[in-house]
Parts: structure tokens; sequence; C-alpha cells
């Protein structure tokens, strides 16, 4: 069971890889260079600064980086007790793959997959009052995720479980950020319709 589903995720590795080609290699490095999304995510805190306000967005902000550096080091000890070898490193795939760029560390799971996300998540919960069409924040760690398949550094399966994880740390996190908001400041507005303090 485990090797057919390991051969389907390389099967479908090479596919996507593969339909890359070098004109698009410097669209894909920069997209996948975290920095790069800098105007993006100011976009996104003034969202949430429009919606909720300074005090909000502070508070909003500093979860978001205690969920980062909590899936950062998830991520990292998956990686290590799994030591998967990225294809870009796998001798079997030579040849077969087009290696864009080279990683030496390990590969399950994806990083960037799990922490584009955890943020995307959060942030879509926290604003989905306020935006009906919040839901196309996916767009983002869906984009930003393919990059690590096109560039030959993540197979699909590594995606697929960092946006599962990413997935689960953003919803936790924001059930830490309703609580916070509750037990620290009670009456501020969750956005769901009525201050907390109100809420039977």
């Amino acid at each position: 069971m485990i090797e057919s589903l390991l051969s389907l995720d390389r099967e479908v590795f090479l596919y996507l890889n593969n339909l890359g080609s070098e004109p698009y290699d410097g669209l894909w490095k920069f997209i996948t260079k975290q920095i790069n999304w800098l105007p993006f995510f100011l976009i996104l805190a003034w969202l949430i600064q429009k919606s909720v306000g300074w005090k909000r967005l502070f508070i909003a902000m500093a979860i978001l980086g205690l969920m980062m550096v909590f899936t950062d080091q998830t991520t990292n000890l998956v990686k290590y007790a799994v030591q998967r070898t990225r294809p870009c490193s796998n001798p079997e795939l030579e040849g077969l793959m087009r290696e864009v760029i080279s990683r030496k560390s390990f590969s399950f799971f994806s990083g960037h997959a799990c922490n584009s996300m955890a943020a995307a998540t959060f942030i879509m919960l926290m604003l989905r009052p306020y935006y009906k069409y919040v839901g196309w924040l996916v767009l983002w760690p869906l984009i930003f995720a393919y990059s690590r398949i096109y560039l030959g550094v993540h197979y699909p399966g590594d995606i697929l479980v960092g946006f599962m994880a990413g997935a689960t740390f953003g919803w936790i996190f924001h059930q830490i950020h309703l609580w916070v908001l509750r037990r620290f400041f009670p009456s501020e507005d969750t956005g769901y319709g009525q201050p907390v303090a109100d809420r039977k």
C-alpha cells in the first residue's frame, strides 16, 4: 500500500514537474521566495486593519508569528524523523525530471505548503465575516506550493500533507486567537456579529 502511494506520488510529480519549460523558470523561482510576496502580505495586513482596527491587527500578527514558529518547528521535526529525500536529490529520478534548483534538506512534508496554508486559513477565518470572496485567498498557498513541484524540490504528497497540516494549524491558532480576545479583551468585537461580552 505504502509503496503504491509512493510510486503514484513519483509519477504525479514527474508529470507536473515536466509541464514546466525554461522560459518560465525565472518566474517560478521568483514565486517560491517568500520575501517576494511582501506586497501581498502588506495588502492582507491593510485588509485586517481596515476590518478590525489596529489593536486587533497587532493581536493577530502576534498570534500569526507564534503560529509560524510552531509550523516551522513542527515541519522540521517531521522532516528529520521521516528523512524523505527530495526529488532533486533522488538518483532514481535523474534524467527524468527538470531540476531547476537543488536542495539537500529533507522533503516530507513541505514547509512552504504548511506555512502558507496555515496563514491563509487563519486569515480567511478572521476575515470571513467582512469579505464575501475571502475564500479566494486559498489560491496563494496553491500557487506558492506548486512552485516547489515545478522547481523539483517537493513531491505532491509533501505538498498535500503540508496543506492538511497547515489548515489544521491555522484553525487551531484561530481558536487560540478567539480565546485570547475573550479572555483578555472581552469588549472586543470578534467579527462574528456582536462583542464577545454580549454573546450568550
